[in-house]
């Protein structure tokens, strides 16, 4: 998912603000609360994203939902409503756990297939490439996607491993149209 460049510079503001006065992890976790609750609830998200509706009420609502989270969070979540970039806060917010998670040395990985697989099948995957770091941290995420068929893609970081059916399916058309 590409992440704004708007989002990257107030996850980074937010993230050199907690470093200094030490409150990396609770914000940290903060974030994912407020990543999952932006996530899970689209009613939020079209609030936040009406134009029409001015900041004063959108940081009333703000400081209303997210009122147990700390004075660094409500503040940060404030000032993006004040800058007009409400409609980035789910991002500001990912962002500065992907920035924290780099920082621990946590891979992200997102395997996707094209049905639901077991945890034994998604193990001998993830030993199966040398990609995954056995020793390090990482954060999987497995998505099903039945429009690749079979197989699966493997992304982890910036890098990818497709080998679902309809990547070979595409290989064998391209192969034919050239000869």
């Amino acid at each position: 998912m590409l992440t704004s460049k708007v989002a990257k510079r107030y996850a980074q503001g937010l993230l050199d603000f907690t470093n200094e006065t030490g409150q990396t992890a609770t914000v940290f976790s903060e974030m994912k609360d407020v990543t999952k609750l932006m996530s899970q609830s689209p009613d939020l998200n079209k609030f936040f994203m009406t134009p029409y509706i001015d900041a004063k009420k959108k940081i009333e609502v703000a400081k209303e939902i997210f009122k147990s989270l700390s004075v660094s969070s409500q503040n940060m979540i404030t000032l993006v409503i004040r800058q007009g970039r409400e409609s980035q806060l789910k991002n500001i917010a990912q962002e500065f756990i992907n920035k924290v998670e780099d920082i621990n040395g946590v891979q992200r990985v997102t395997l996707t297939t094209a049905t639901e697989i077991s945890k034994e099948n998604i193990d001998q995957i993830l030993k199966s490439t040398n990609l995954v770091k056995a020793d390090s941290n990482f954060d999987l995420k497995v998505n099903v996607n039945p429009g690749i068929l079979g197989g699966y893609i493997l992304r982890v970081g910036d890098q990818l491993v497709d080998a679902s059916v309809k990547a070979k399916l595409n290989q064998i058309k391209k192969d034919f149209q050239l000869n």
